[in-house]
């Protein structure tokens, strides 16, 4: 096969849509309720006792923490089922021997996935802007880094779906990694707050580079420099990308 399958690409991104589209009201209303939650219990309870942290609202210093863990939970479990799904069925043998290649596999997931993540994470923007007020210093830094975390956990997802055997084990690195990992990487408070030693442990969880860089894009500052985010986020894109490749190569449980 010469050349790039763009109908076979466009062939899984479409279905996948499709599924999403058929629970639209549950996929908007439920980022909807949730963050409309965050606000009432974090906004009213803590934004009682902390008015802002440095500059910022406390309110509005929630919005980048809220979008960044909605991002990472949606990536995941879009891209996990979508590829776990054909494997429980049976299907998988159908796109292992479609004329179409591994990239473009890939690609037809993995963007239908963050596609779905970025439109949720808008969505989550948009409902803040009814409870706080809204301040993007850098619109395009914002947009680069939804679209980056969304297709670098969303390729993430992709690995979980291919690695687990069962339900019960899509949940599993999300609900006790990543989930955790959000909480405790400055979603809802600055890691400057923290004392010694725990600000210095908190500089090994990577989600507190995705949190702060995205943070600095909308209020110009963040608890590490934009660099070191855009490091660790590119390190991370870099690794997926490696096991993806390592997967097709050896065919780890994709017939499985």
């Amino acid at each position: 096969m010469t050349g790039v399958n763009f109908h076979g690409i466009w062939a899984i991104y479409r279905f996948e849509m499709a599924r999403t589209l058929r629970t639209l009201w549950q996929s908007v209303a439920t980022p909807v309720i949730t963050t409309s939650l965050y606000f009432i219990v974090f906004g009213g309870a803590i934004g009682s006792r902390i008015q802002s942290i440095g500059d910022v609202n406390y309110g509005s210093f929630l919005v980048p923490g809220l979008i960044m863990l909605s991002l990472l939970t949606q990536s995941i479990a879009n891209a996990s089922i979508g590829i776990y799904f054909p494997k429980f069925t049976g299907t998988v043998f159908e796109l292992l021997s479609a004329p179409i290649s591994a990239v473009e596999m890939v690609i037809g997931f993995v963007g239908a996935a963050a596609t779905k993540s970025i439109v949720i994470g808008l969505i989550i923007l948009i409902t803040s802007a009814f409870f706080v007020p809204l301040r993007i210093d850098h619109p395009a830094a914002m947009l680069a880094f939804l679209v980056l975390t969304s297709v670098t956990f969303s390729m993430f997802g992709f690995i979980i779906g291919i690695w687990a055997k069962g339900f019960e084990q899509l949940n599993v690195v999300p609900a006790l990694l990543v989930t955790p990992l959000t909480f405790l990487g400055g979603a809802f408070y600055s890691i400057d707050m923290l004392p010694e030693p725990w600000r210095t442990v908190s500089l090994f969880n990577p989600v507190v580079y995705l949190v702060s860089g995205f943070r600095w894009s909308f209020f110009g500052a963040g608890d590490v420099s934009v660099g070191w985010s855009l490091g660790v986020t590119g390190l991370f894109l870099v690794l997926c990308l490696g096991l993806i490749v390592t997967i097709f190569r050896t065919g780890y449980r994709l017939k499985s």
